[in-house]
């Protein structure tokens, strides 16, 4: 069972990956990037246990990743009635995401792509 195009690229989007394209073509691509080279390479030659794992990933990743938008319809609600919005829940959420986006690049024997970062605050002097 191989992944399907769009199961490919939520897995490349999920790790933080630039978009593939129509192909290695021009001066971007995993031909420039080893990590990239390996996600296309994981991606393509995953026993199938292994892109089980990596399926039932994506299903909780997608859960995670539609609460967050949802999150946004309770941004302007401070209180109502006993109900009382909890003012890190956007954020608390985000964190949540990212890192079980993370995860899933540990998984896969990855850092995390440049969009994903590895969680740290880095100064470059």
């Amino acid at each position: 069972m191989a992944f399907s195009d769009a199961q490919a690229a939520d897995i490349r989007r999920f790790c933080g990956y630039p978009a593939y394209g129509a192909g290695a073509a021009g001066f971007q691509g995993w031909r420039f990037f080893t990590a990239y080279g390996l996600l296309e390479f994981r991606i393509n030659n995953l026993s199938p246990e292994e892109e089980s794992v990596v399926t039932n990933y994506l299903a909780t990743l997608y859960q995670l990743e539609d609460a967050v938008p949802d999150a946004g319809s309770r941004l302007e609600t401070a209180q109502a009635s006993v109900w009382t919005r909890n003012p890190a829940e956007l954020r608390e959420r985000m964190a949540l995401f990212d890192n079980w986006r993370r995860r899933l690049c540990g998984f896969l024997g990855l850092p995390p792509g440049p969009a994903l970062g590895d969680g740290s605050v880095r100064l470059v002097v």
